[in-house]
C-alpha cells in the first residue's frame, strides 16, 4: 500500500477516482446479511454471527437507492457466474450453518 493512509487510483476517461483507506481495505468478516427496504432505499446489514455467542453483531450497514440495489444484484450475479466458471459450482444448502460447539479452539477456565 502507498505510504499515505489512502490508496489513490487516478481517474481516466469515465472512471472515478476512488480512495481506499487502509482500515477499510482490510475488510470486515460477515456471515449473514439482512435486507430491508422502503420506497426510496434499501438497507443492507452485514452481520457476524459466532457460535456460542448469544448476540450477533452488525459489522456494517449500507444504504443504497433502489436503482443501485438492482445494479448490485446484476454485479453479484455476474461475479458468481465468473467465480463458478473458474472454480466450479457453489453448493447451497437449505439448512442453517453448523458450527462446532468449541468453535475457535479449546474453552479455557479462569
Amino acid at each position: 500500500m502507498a505510504n499515505s493512509d489512502k490508496e489513490n487510483i487516478p481517474a481516466q476517461g469515465n472512471q472515478i477516482n476512488i480512495e481506499l483507506p487502509e482500515e477499510i481495505a482490510e475488510g470486515e468478516y460477515a456471515n449473514l446479511a439482512m435486507i430491508a427496504h422502503s420506497n426510496s432505499e434499501f438497507v443492507i446489514d452485514f452481520i457476524r454471527l459466532m457460535p456460542g455467542v448469544p448476540k450477533a453483531k452488525v459489522k456494517s450497514r449500507i444504504v443504497i437507492t433502489p436503482e443501485h440495489a438492482k445494479r448490485l444484484l446484476g454485479a453479484l450475479a455476474d461475479n458468481v457466474k465468473k467465480f463458478e466458471a473458474n472454480f466450479g459450482e457453489i453448493k447451497k444448502s437449505d439448512e442453517a450453518p453448523k458450527f462446532p460447539i468449541n468453535f475457535g479452539g479449546t474453552v479455557g477456565e479462569a
